[in-house]
């Protein structure tokens, strides 16, 4: 399968016409690599360091060609292209190494297996749909319900050995044995869906990036909001797409093992 025939049945799956007006879907860089084999890093966010990651391949006699990202490598036009710039030194070496940068970001969120979808599978959600349709079933979120019903520590445990997140961060609670039925997931940033999510009937809320004020709104409108981080709320759509490409017939592709966090927590217990 050539990189163009592979964005061309990705763009009919997830069209970047859906993306909001703020995003920046679709080509970030295509240096000439249309009628090549597509040979694919598949990352969350992509960085000096995933591009790294192919060069490193490239020189071990894998051609990397293509990085396929959720996040978008440009937000805003960029007004100059310098040495020592993040964003400018990745635009240098794509070119240089041939690597095209591909996003998909608010179109790949709304779609089946996009990155609410998955988060409903991974906690086996039942009858899940949108939190916020957009068009023909597709939309941000999913809510679903839980079958068995779960206590809220099992929600917990759940989604920390499923996810992985360096740290749970939760509504206050008295009751960690609550019994939870109704489930809403968001991948990333969602906090902006808190509303929506309440008229849904969904007891708890699972995304990411939330503030304190946010977690207060949660309360008030009775929903445990639950934050396990943006990587780890995104991160397993991207794994499932690189599953996906694989079974599409893709010549080459992998998860990229560079991907990063941005954060660390320290869990050490002062002393004393």
């Amino acid at each position: 399968m050539k990189v163009a025939d592979l964005i061309t049945w990705f763009e009919h799956w997830a069209n970047p016409s859906w993306q909001e007006n703020w995003d920046n879907c679709g080509w970030q860089i295509e240096p000439g690599v249309l009628d090549q084999p597509a040979r694919v890093l598949v990352c969350l966010t992509p960085t000096l360091a995933v591009m790294e990651e192919a060069i490193a391949h490239c020189s071990q006699g894998i051609s990397v060609n293509l990085i396929f990202a959720h996040h978008p490598l440009i937000f805003s036009p960029l007004k100059s292209v310098q040495k020592g710039e993040p964003v400018s030194d990745l635009v240098r070496l794509a070119i240089t190494h041939q690597i095209g940068v591909y996003s998909a970001h608010t179109n790949f969120d709304q779609v089946a297996d996009g990155t609410a979808d998955v988060l409903a599978q991974l906690l086996q959600l039942q009858a899940s749909e949108p939190v916020t349709p957009t068009q023909n079933g597709l939309g941000y979120g999913r809510v679903g319900n839980l079958r068995p019903t779960q206590t809220l520590q099992e929600l917990l445990n759940q989604i920390q050995a499923k996810l992985a997140p360096p740290d749970l961060i939760f509504s206050p609670t008295a009751d960690l044995t609550q019994p939870i039925e109704r489930v809403a997931v968001l991948g990333g940033s969602g906090a902006s869906f808190i509303a929506a999510v309440a008229q849904t009937g969904a007891q708890a809320y699972l995304t990411s990036d939330c503030k304190f004020h946010q977690f207060q709104e949660s309360r008030d409108r009775n929903l445990i909001l639950i934050d396990a981080g943006h990587y780890a709320t995104e991160r397993p759509a991207c794994a499932k797409l690189a599953k996906t490409f694989g079974n599409l017939g893709v010549e080459w592709v992998k998860l990229s093992d560079r991907d990063e966090d941005f954060r660390q927590f320290n869990r050490s217990t002062p002393s004393g």
